[in-house]
């Protein structure tokens, strides 16, 4: 495939502006990660799933990847296996998120690694005590089963992708990092509390960043080439204006 095709003007720029508002994101705490000492959920966990959405799953993963590795470097982090298995989460939530947009019949995948996690959880000697925190990873497969027309869709997809990230994240912790049962029973009502904000956080910077983008096509009459940036008017705040 000509890499012409792929890096294409308009994605490089979208991956510009998504890099810069990565790097902006991930400097803005939200909340403490409760048995990690000094890291943080940042804004970038309301926002960061959305690539998958504009580029595609694929492309949308590789920008995110590329915002993660350029984050690590400057920040100077140190490189171990735990840390580089921590881009995963995002990645996932990413081609979760992303998929909605292509027309392919790959809705498995999504079903089969957050039950794939609470396998993996339940496995843990810890995990299999606290076996009902692994039911919040459900979520992103009932959100793939739920039908199209089911008012609120958007917010089902964005909660699924934000606790598609989270099984992928908390399957890789409890197998690294030294945690107790007490621990994972005390975080169901925080967890429960902070994936609904990341999950409305996902949904509204989609119709705020979908909204620009029109904006962008009407004011200065860009175009989009198929298959090259997913514009969806659908939740572009522009048609109530309209309207």
């Amino acid at each position: 495939m000509d890499a012409k095709n792929i890096f294409t003007t308009k994605r490089i720029i979208f991956l510009l502006i998504f890099f810069v508002l990565v790097l902006i994101g991930r400097k803005i705490n939200f909340s403490p990660v409760l048995g990690a000492e000094n890291q943080f959920f940042t804004l970038y966990q309301f926002f960061g799933p959305t690539a998958g959405a504009f580029l595609g799953p694929i492309f949308g993963g590789i920008a995110v990847l590329f915002a993660q590795l350029a984050d690590f470097l400057i920040m100077g982090k140190e490189w171990t296996w735990v840390s580089i298995l921590r881009f995963l989460p995002m990645l996932f939530a990413a081609y979760y998120f992303g998929m909605s947009v292509k027309k392919r019949n790959q809705n498995w995948i999504k079903v089969t690694v957050p039950l794939i996690c609470i396998a993996l959880f339940i496995y843990h000697p810890i995990g299999r005590q606290a076996w009902v925190y692994s039911l919040y990873w459900l979520i992103p497969v009932f959100a793939v089963i739920l039908p199209k027309k089911v008012p609120g869709k958007l917010l089902f997809r964005s909660l699924g992708a934000t606790f598609a990230a989270h099984a992928v994240g908390t399957a890789i912790w409890i197998w690294t990092i030294p945690s107790t049962v007490g621990m994972w029973l005390t975080l169901i009502p925080i967890t429960g509390y902070e994936r609904l904000l990341f999950g409305l956080g996902i949904a509204g910077s989609y119709v705020i960043f979908n909204t620009a983008l029109d904006y962008a096509v009407e004011k200065w009459k860009i175009s989009f080439p198929a298959q090259e940036l997913f514009l969806s008017k659908k939740y572009s705040l522009l048609r109530l204006v309209k309207s």
